[in-house]
């Protein structure tokens, strides 16, 4: 028996300025193509960097306890090149859906691939659900520098 597993499509771009516009939904004409592609597909961008504010918001005010891992998020957007690396780094969700079948992941992804060859977009990713695949939390935050 074969499980089921549900995927997501992230990509990162190549600057600060391309990663503002998209953040704040600005259609320059430099992603243009990009937002044409997202609203094919029913997709919006969920910048990684603002996820992980969110959380560590949401941990705050409703008790850490409750957020295995907030340490490490809260550590992640308090490093300063981790902050510019995941300020660039983008979700899609799909129908406001954090993952979504094979099959909308494979199409979003093909149409994003040529994007990444304007140069705009320097990666594309593609990940499942599936455990095995993904790293698992750390067993205890990472020290602060």
């Amino acid at each position: 028996m074969t499980s089921q597993w549900e995927y997501q499509v992230r990509f990162d771009v190549n600057n600060s300025a391309t990663a503002e516009s998209i953040r704040r939904k600005f259609r320059d004409p430099a992603v243009a193509p990009l937002f044409d592609v997202l609203a094919k597909h029913r997709a919006t961008p969920k910048c990684q960097f603002d996820a992980f504010a969110e959380y560590v918001a949401a941990a705050e005010e409703q008790g850490v306890e409750d957020y295995p891992l907030y340490e490490w998020t809260r550590a992640t957007i308090e490093n300063p090149a981790k902050k510019e690396k995941y300020l660039r780094s983008f979700t899609l969700y799909v129908d406001d859906q954090e993952v979504y079948g094979k099959d909308v992941a494979d199409a979003l992804e093909a149409d994003l691939q040529p994007l990444a060859a304007g140069g705009h977009i320097t990666r594309v990713s593609k990940y499942d659900t599936n455990p095995a695949n993904n790293p698992q939390p750390p067993q205890r935050p990472r020290e602060r520098s």
